[in-house]
């Protein structure tokens, strides 16, 4: 008795269908060379993972934007070398001497050393300021977008930031976001 072979046939595609999903194919090459980054926080030790990781997607030749909400606006102010500083109070991780207390930590001139301490420790490591990471991330084409609800809430005016920073909602971020590669909240 001879075995019947049963030849499956491929289902046939509608040109429309064969353009869905090539445009599907070529979203995800896209998202695949993106990074959006969140960034919330507005103190020094905090303004260097957003912009690291921002500039180091950008020369690795992803496309890369940084959202910046509430504190995080403090990273693309104009007066961010003033306004970023580093609190040794309730900060566990501080590098202090363990029998600190934090009555100690919260007297007046501590936040100034803790932060000149951290920028000095990043200088020593050739670690780039945060001047010269900003200066390196717009050269690259990295997105600084200022939240503009946060800058409505805290009474900011697109003057108030720097040069090149784009203003935008959380509904226009979410909306490159969501089809990112690499999505990051710090």
């Amino acid at each position: 008795m001879l075995q019947q072979h049963h030849v499956l046939t491929p289902p046939q595609l509608s040109e429309e269908d064969v353009r869905r999903i090539v445009r599907a194919e070529l979203d995800r090459e896209q998202a695949a060379r993106t990074a959006a980054i969140i960034a919330s926080k507005g103190t020094l030790d905090w303004a260097y993972p957003p912009l690291i990781l921002a500039t180091t997607a950008a020369a690795s030749g992803m496309d890369a934007s940084v959202f910046f909400t509430f504190y995080g606006l403090n990273i693309i102010h104009k007066d961010f070398e003033r306004l970023l500083k580093v609190s040794p109070l309730g900060n566990p991780a501080m590098p202090m001497p363990v029998t600190m207390p934090n009555v100690v930590l919260g007297l007046p001139g501590m936040g100034p050393m803790a932060t000149s301490m951290m920028k000095s420790k990043f200088r020593g490591k050739n670690v780039a300021g945060i001047r010269e990471l900003l200066e390196s991330a717009q050269d690259l084409g990295v997105r600084l977008i200022a939240c503009q609800m946060t800058m409505d809430v805290f009474g900011y005016e697109p003057g108030d930031f720097l040069d090149g920073v784009e203003f935008a909602g959380a509904a226009a971020f979410l909306a490159e976001a969501r089809h990112a590669h690499v999505t990051l909240f710090v």
